[in-house]
């Protein structure tokens, strides 16, 4: 039996759910073998940490396929096919991508990351998800590995295929991948974003997060409780899109929080983002007001609602505030409420500082994430990235300092590096000159203010050269993520090419 595009047919990676018409439709978009790779990863669910149902499905089609593979302790998957006959000799190449995906849903949508597949529908050439992340990154890089893998027309050297877990959460398989596990030469990471351009250089990153006990207290008589949200952000990745100047909505909630503190405010709890990478679209503070200070407060909730709008006018236009009673119990003191509100309005959000060294490129910045209190359990965490690791490094010493000063106790991971860029680097030249008879363009040449996984891999196989490329995503880390059909074709297209041209000596 044929694909639609002329190549063999190979039975495809079952899942339990594809007999019930999930995402049929990726069946007959082209490239065949990739979309129908795809539809396992959207009809399984992966979040980060959650990767193993899929990481299964994979070595049972590998199996069948009569493909060596294996597991290393972190549960990274990795998939050897020898070469074609008469190209043993070349160097391998490596195929890599991620097997988890950022779970975000849009407001007022319900869905089990855990459980539930993602729903894909096509309009005006993007594939999108209905309510939720579409798992395009880097769905989309692992299946296209695979789909090398499936199809037996290629000619092709020695391959494997990495297929790391958690990269969402810190790049975490990448950062315990096993020692020289890999025995290509070359390496080819699907991770990017952007059709007709290379990558070829990345930020390293560090977290810095912080948690405290805070006691509670019934709330006094005469306090009224009121749940206050800043909502209808874009949000976006927290690395690519930094630049853009995106609300996030711990900080503009905190903005109007410590605005308040005055007013004798208490914070009872706040839940704002879900991902460290992910600029948080929306968050929520349920507080105790003195009661006769609740007009007061309810009246600047409305004058910072317009505020937000004229600042964010152009850039994120959803911007709202929100207000409601709520039921109130119990809170924190109006002491600590203020250390809370008062961190966070003075830690730093967004670009801070430009590379000189890649003109255009945002050098270091950081993210606010996640806030969370509960039950008087306060956690924070911050995201930082850098092209330079020293400058990484100032800005996460900066921000433990300000933690510690405000009485938090800072933790602080050990961060991982930068992937330094080689613009002579063989492997580029040959990815040019691939790229421009495949397409006809000669591809841009870019360093990414995001954290890929080359730079880990690159300390581990220091020998080892690498490029990242990949179709056009939009919304990525956001329920409004897309991808380009067409991109997808030639990324594809781009991809094929550059591995028969790795076969040759």
């Amino acid at each position: 039996m044929a694909t639609g595009d002329g190549r063999p047919f190979h039975p495809h990676i079952a899942t339990g759910s594809q007999g019930d018409g999930v995402n049929e439709h990726l069946e007959t978009m082209e490239p065949t073998l990739l979309w129908r790779h795809f539809r396992t990863f959207c009809n399984t669910p992966r979040p980060s940490g959650r990767e193993e149902a899929l990481a299964k499905k994979v070595e049972a089609w590998a199996d069948a396929r009569g493909l060596h593979h294996e597991r290393d302790e972190a549960g990274n998957l990795l998939l050897r096919k020898p070469a074609s006959p008469g190209h043993e000799e070349v160097p391998g190449t490596v195929l890599q991508g991620h097997l988890d995906m950022v779970s975000q849903a849009a407001p007022g949508v319900e869905h089990d990351f855990t459980r539930d597949p993602i729903e894909t529908f096509e309009q005006d050439g993007w594939l999108h998800a209905r309510g939720t992340t579409l798992g395009a990154d880097n769905g989309i890089g692992a299946a296209a590995g695979l789909a090398i893998l499936d199809d037996d027309s290629l000619t092709h050297g020695p391959l494997e295929v990495l297929l790391t877990v958690e990269e969402e959460a810190s790049l975490v398989g990448a950062i315990k991948l096993r020692e020289q596990w890999l025995q290509g030469h070359f390496l080819l990471n699907l991770d990017s974003e952007d059709e007709g351009q290379v990558y070829i250089g990345c930020a390293g990153g560090a977290s810095v997060s912080t948690e405290a006990v805070l006691a509670e207290a019934p709330v006094a008589p005469g306090m009224a409780g009121l749940k206050i949200g800043v909502h209808g952000l874009k949000g976006g990745h927290s690395g690519l899109d930094i630049h853009q100047g995106l609300g996030n909505a711990n900080c503009l909630l905190a903005r109007l929080l410590d605005h308040l503190a005055g007013t004798g405010l208490q914070l009872a709890d706040y839940d704002g983002g879900t991902m460290g990478n992910a600029i948080t679209r929306e968050a929520w503070a349920t507080v105790a007001v003195p009661r006769d200070r609740l007009e007061h407060v309810t009246g600047e909730i409305e004058r910072f609602a317009r505020l937000y709008r004229e600042e964010l006018e152009g850039v994120d236009d959803g911007v709202t505030l929100s207000h409601e009673p709520a039921s109130v119990e119990r809170a924190i003191a109006a002491a600590d409420t203020r250390r809370i509100v008062g961190v966070m309005h003075a830690l730093p959000y967004g670009v801070a500082g430009m590379s000189r060294s890649a003109p255009g490129v945002v050098e270091t910045s950081n993210n606010m994430g996640i806030v969370r209190l509960e039950q008087g359990k306060f956690r924070l965490q911050l995201m930082v990235r850098s092209l330079r690791d020293s400058a990484r490094d100032e800005l996460v010493a900066r921000l433990g300092t300000l933690l510690e000063l405000t009485g938090f106790e800072p933790r602080i991971n050990q961060g991982y590096p930068g992937w330094t860029p080689d613009p002579e680097a063989p492997l580029l030249a040959r990815f040019q000159r691939v790229h421009e008879t495949t397409t006809g363009e000669v591809p841009a040449v870019k360093i990414v203010h995001a954290g890929l996984e080359c730079g880990l891999i690159g300390a581990k196989h220091p020998e080892m050269q690498m490029i990242s490329f990949g179709p056009t995503i939009r919304g990525a880390h956001s329920p409004d993520e897309r991808v380009d059909i067409g991109a997808v074709q030639n990324f594809y297209a781009v991809l094929r090419a550059m591995v028969e041209d790795l076969a040759r000596p």
